[in-house]
């Protein structure tokens, strides 16, 4: 933080240096730091000694050709170093540092995984350059040396009396200091040894992700091994992260990238993070017990101390595997699976039944053995799936796959927050042996017992044994086997020895299991951690060096090899094969797309189970994947699907309960397939009614694909590639009254005085209007709430010139308003033709247009109406069902309560960010206008904020004229819960640095 200086200091530093603007005093804990917009002014502490000096001067010097790295700045007698007495009388050192651009990194969040990758290769490029510094300076014993733990630890002043003093002591002991006695056998060189949030300078341009733009403050330089230094980063850019050992592998990543580090260095980066982390917290416990509250050294304790906390005690098997992994080296699991492949002779039936031809569950994400509910699971599907493989008989072994991402995990303990959109452990890291309950377990080594418990919860592992075995060069490993009985886990103890082949346990009861079908979960692993620590299921992007903690255990089972490894899938994959074979302009959503595999209410599911919040898409109106959708579908799949030209009571059935939802007089339905061929057919039914072609539409507006459909689409005949209006096609101004034509009180007036313009213009040209078609809420325009009496006054106006009036519901039907089933009803007008598309069917292909008996016997001319699947069996199940969901689980009602807290929500936002220009909306239809004070579009911030909520895996649109307004559209069922989720991530976004430049 930056304060005015003192006018001696200025007085003092204008004598020596041209000073142009004022001078700022920076935070610091020792010295004084003074800067001007271009120039930092480094005034050494009283009695600083002048080899520190030196020592940095050195090391800038050769680091000059490094653009992070800040140059000297000369007085303008041309000397380096000066010296000036402060206010005492003291005398001091004083030098100057060119000013690098940019803003401490402890300002900017988020601190995204290329930043950090960045920051990595950055480290290893100063290292490099740093190896040939030998200067006396270096060699200094001080608290902040990384090798100084235990003199720090022992320097502790009433340590006990510390909060956390008791963990900070036990990891000291159990974890740093023997890792400092092995840091010190490394080789050692200059570090720069406080690479910290303050010390790392970022850039933040407008809407665009930080960069990495400086590195200062040499003065903590000392020697010591080059994995102390990348430890100290770690250390700090862990702090206040969702994933923090994401951000430990990032910067591994970066900086052996640049150069390698050893295994042996590596196996010690962890314990010697937590040193760092433990000799900060110390030291500003020590100057807090001194009398010494340094803002400087407690701004960090915070976070510091909630990381020692939560992941102090992280097992260090799978640190180390997961910075092996980001080093590119390999781990011990190597080891274990090159030992087991070469003693298959010594391992034992683990049951007495041969696996080698079992058949093999597909419980993936898509696997036609899942789960129906990929949240709260029914163990019933799994059983049945088991059934179904054995072939009617149950002592028929059936295998379920090692690496195989599952939405089979119901507890809660298997999420990382309490939203179920947060990280979700979805990938089994063993294999399942699905036998029945009793069946002997045997053990397929020499083994001693490491431990058995009990894990009784639901969806847990019920009877727990881990036994532990050794290679023959004494390297340790070990076997877990989850699902047991009770009895086996009590009758085991700690040491007990059991013999290759000795039965040492039987398969329990679903009732006490946790709840699975009989089965075992047996699953290799290098961690001497017990059981209950084993995670038997892990994060899909804890995959990659997860694979290397718990291996392959198939040699367990005397299969080979990956017999029952799901095959990863990989979104790339599939973009590649998009790539060659779809068209070029099907594009996809998001700078990075996902590759969706399921869903499920207002939740999706990419192909390795992570989860998203779908705010987004408003096509599966009542939910994703609903059952009794679904149901109905299925049942009618069954029965027949067949067309319309059959009498169906299903079809009758379906139309008589849409248009019961209709005004008097909009009685007569059309099915069809899309909301394309729907609005097709409506502007057939008003020409057919006029005798006249011309159509009025709104600016911005979207209606569909087909040539006639794009024709009266602005959106796309004005956009790229578009071929412009038809001589046929009106354009209206958007009813749009925060940028729009119209914007104060009476704005509805004067729409409606604009469209008898228009129409009185066409009828003098020999242009009538055969129909206006609008969006009733324009979405692709900009999720546009019409003024009060908006409609009334346009569709007088059209109908005073004799055309008709279409109603485009696709967007705002069927209760997606809230307590407006249908968007003219909240304008409290009746159009003469309704259009519906998708939503009505949640997604399968269901179509409608409604309208008047009159409208329908002009369209009567002897021409039949006929689409195949227009109204088809199926469609109008899934129709009934929607209509079935939306009344029954009240779902209007929800959208109102839902929205109303939504738009709640993001008002209060708007308050802070100003960049919210305008908030709309009206149930779950709402739009957020991103705007600069004068009202002018921001499309690269909406860009930013819609891809960046895409990283949280909240899913969002952007729409509008200008594309920056962020499109809100979630299914009907979304909660208050998903709701405050969206609204906690937008605030985290809007926080971020990129964003700031809009800020009043």
């Amino acid at each position: 933080m930056a304060t005015p200086a003192s006018t001696f200091w200025q007085q003092q530093l204008a004598a020596h240096w041209p000073i142009d603007d004022a001078l700022t005093q920076l935070d610091g804990e020792w010295d004084l730091n003074f800067a001007t917009s271009d120039t930092i002014f480094k005034v050494m502490r009283a009695g600083c000694d002048s080899a520190l000096i030196d020592m940095q001067i050195a090391a800038l010097g050769l680091l000059h050709a490094n653009p992070l790295i800040p140059n000297m700045v000369m007085t303008s007698g041309g000397e380096t170093v000066i010296s000036a007495d402060d206010e005492s009388g003291a005398p001091r050192k004083v030098w100057a540092l060119q000013r690098l651009p940019g803003q401490p990194l402890q300002r900017c969040r988020p601190w995204h995984t290329e930043l950090l990758t960045h920051a990595g290769g950055e480290l290893a490029r100063l290292h490099t350059a740093l190896k040939t510094l030998d200067h006396p300076a270096l060699e200094r014993s001080f608290e902040w040396h990384p090798l100084s733990a235990p003199d720090v630890l022992r320097s502790a002043r009433e340590l006990q009396a510390h909060p956390h003093g008791s963990l900070i002591t036990s990891l000291m002991n159990a974890i740093a200091l023997p890792a400092v006695d092995k840091a010190r056998l490394l080789p050692r060189q200059a570090l720069h040894n406080d690479l910290n949030e303050f010390n790392l300078l970022v850039d933040a341009a407008p809407h665009a992700r930080t960069s990495l733009s400086g590195i200062i403050d040499f003065g903590d330089m000392c020697h010591g091994p080059v994995i102390a230094d990348v430890a100290n980063l770690c250390a700090y850019m862990m702090l206040g992260q969702t994933r923090p050992f994401d951000a430990l592998a990032a910067i591994v990543r970066g900086y052996t990238r640049q150069q390698p580090l050893g295994e042996e260095a590596l196996t010690l980066l962890w314990p010697l993070i937590v040193s760092r982390l433990c000799v900060s917290a110390v030291i500003a416990h020590n100057a807090q017990q001194a009398g010494r509250d340094d803002p400087y050294l407690q701004v960090s304790q915070q976070p510091l101390l909630a990381l020692l906390r939560d992941y102090g005690h992280t097992d260090p098997i799978q640190v180390r595997c997961n910075v092996l992994t980001a080093a590119d080296l390999h781990c011990a699991d190597t080891t274990i699976q090159a030992w087991l492949d070469g003693h298959q002779q010594r391992i034992a039936p683990v049951f007495a039944t041969s696996l080698a031809d079992a058949p093999i569950l597909d419980l993936s994400v898509t696997g036609v053995d899942s789960t129906d509910d990929p949240i709260a699971p029914d163990m019933a599907d799994i059983q049945r799936a088991v059934e179904r493989l054995q072939r009617g008989d149950p002592n028929q072994p059936v295998l379920g796959r090692y690496g195989e991402p599952r939405l089979v995990y119901g507890a809660p303990f298997y999420w990382a927050g309490k939203h179920l959109a947060s990280d979700r452990r979805s990938v089994h890291i063993a294999i399942d042996v699905f036998l029945p309950a009793g069946t002997l377990v045997h053990a397929p080594l020499d083994a001693i017992v490491h431990s058995a418990d009990v894990c009784d919860a639901a969806y847990d592992y019920g009877g727990l044994v881990v036994l532990r075995h050794e290679t023959d060069a004494g390297d340790p490993f070990f076997s877990l086997y989850g699902h047991l009985t009770h009895a086996s886990a009590a009758a085991l103890t700690e040491g007990q020895e059991i013999a290759a082949g000795e039965a040492f346990a039987s398969l329990g009861t679903p009732d006490e299991n946790g709840g699975w079908p009989p089965h075992i979960h047996l699953q290799l692993g290098i961690t001497d951690r017990p059981g209950p620590d084993w995670p038997g299921v892990v994060d899909p992007d804890e995959w990659p060096f997860m694979q290397r903690v718990f291996p392959d255990p198939a040699r367990l089972l005397g299969l080979p090899p990956g017999h029952a490894t799901a095959e990863w899938p990989h979104a790339l994959d599939v973009a590649a094969t998009r790539e060659i074979h779809a068209p070029g302009n099907l594009r996809t959503s998001y700078d990075a797309p996902i590759a969706i595999a399921r869903g499920w209410q207002s939740l999706l599911f990419d192909l390795q189970g992570r989860t998203y919040l779908d705010a987004y898409n408003n096509v599966p109106h009542v939910g994703h994947a609903h059952p009794h959708v679904r149901a109905a579908i299925d049942h009618q799949m069954r029965l027949v699907n067949t067309n319309s030209r059959y009498l169906q009571p299903i079809h009758s059935r379906y139309i008589e309960r849409l248009t019961g939802r209709m005004p008097d007089g909009l009685d007569v339905c059309y099915l069809l397939s899309s909301g394309s061929e729907a609005n097709e057919l409506a502007l057939r039914l008003a020409r057919a009614r006029t005798g006249r072609e011309d159509v009025i539409a709104l600016k911005a507006g979207y209606h569909g694909h087909t040539i006639a459909t794009i024709a009266i689409s602005d959106y796309k005949f004005s956009g790229p590639g578009g071929a412009g209006q038809a001589d046929w096609v009106h354009i209206a101004d958007n009813p749009d009254v925060f940028r729009g034509k119209h914007r104060g009180d009476d704005a509805s007036e004067r729409y409606a005085e604009d469209m008898t313009s228009l129409a009185q213009q066409l009828t003098a040209r020999g242009r009538t209007p055969a129909a206006f078609i609008a969006e009733t809420f324009p979405s692709v325009g900009g999720q546009i709430v019409p003024p009060a009496g908006y409609l009334p006054g346009v569709y007088a106006a059209v109908r005073a010139a004799g055309g008709v009036c279409v109603a485009d519901e696709v967007q705002t039907g069927l209760g997606r308003l809230g307590r407006f089933f249908w968007g003219f009803e909240q304008q409290q007008a009746t159009p003469d033709i309704v259009v519906l598309g998708k939503p009505m069917g949640n997604g399968y292909p269901l179509a409608a247009v409604v309208t008047t008996q009159a409208i329908a016997k002009s369209f009567d001319t002897g021409m039949e109406f006929f689409a195949t699947f227009g109204g088809a069996s199926v469609a109008c199940a899934a129709g009934l069902a929607v209509l079935d969901v939306v009344e029954h689980e009240r779902l209007p009602e929800n959208a109102e309560l839902v929205g109303g807290h939504l738009l709640q929500g993001l008002t209060s936002l708007a308050e802070r960010y100003p960049l919210l220009a305008d908030v709309r909306g009206q149930g779950l239809f709402i739009g957020v206008e991103i705007a600069d004070p004068e009202r002018q579009p921001l499309p690269d911030a909406t860009h930013y904020i819609v891809n960046r909520l895409r990283e949280q895996r909240i899913l969002i649109g952007s729409d509008g004229p200008e594309h920056n307004v962020l499109k809100i559209r979630p299914p009907l069922c979304f909660s208050v819960a998903d709701a405050d989720y969206l609204l906690t991530g937008l605030d985290h976004v809007l926080a971020e640095p990129g964003l700031r430049h809009y800020e009043a």
